[in-house]
């Protein structure tokens, strides 16, 4: 169980990397590029962590999808990117994956 937390942590981890990395506009704002370093060593380290006790296809497949799902909602709430129908479909297949990863592992 703890690995699980370690993985959903890294996953939040790696969407304040990836929010960061959009605000650090190619690494030439300093405070924003720090912050993407710092959380995304932090998301690699737990997912490392998570990786001792979970499968590695799993976790991989976890982290990036907690990463692709709120990087997206993100982008949609902060940065006006476009909703549609068919993204939202593919949102929810995400979401199912990860149901049936974490109901097999």
């Amino acid at each position: 169980m703890v690995a699980w937390v370690y993985l959903i942590i890294a996953g939040i981890f790696e969407v304040i990397w990836v929010i960061c990395l959009k605000y650090s506009e190619g690494f030439t704002r300093l405070i924003p590029s720090i912050i993407t370093l710092i959380t995304m060593s932090c998301s690699f380290l737990l997912l490392s962590q998570a990786m001792k006790n979970l499968p590695m296809g799993t976790a991989y497949a976890v982290w990036t999808s907690i990463g692709t799902l709120g990087a997206t909602a993100l982008g949609i709430l902060i940065f006006n990117e476009s909703i549609n129908p068919i993204r939202l479909i593919c949102l929810i297949l995400i979401v199912i994956g990860i149901i049936g990863l974490k109901l097999t592992s």
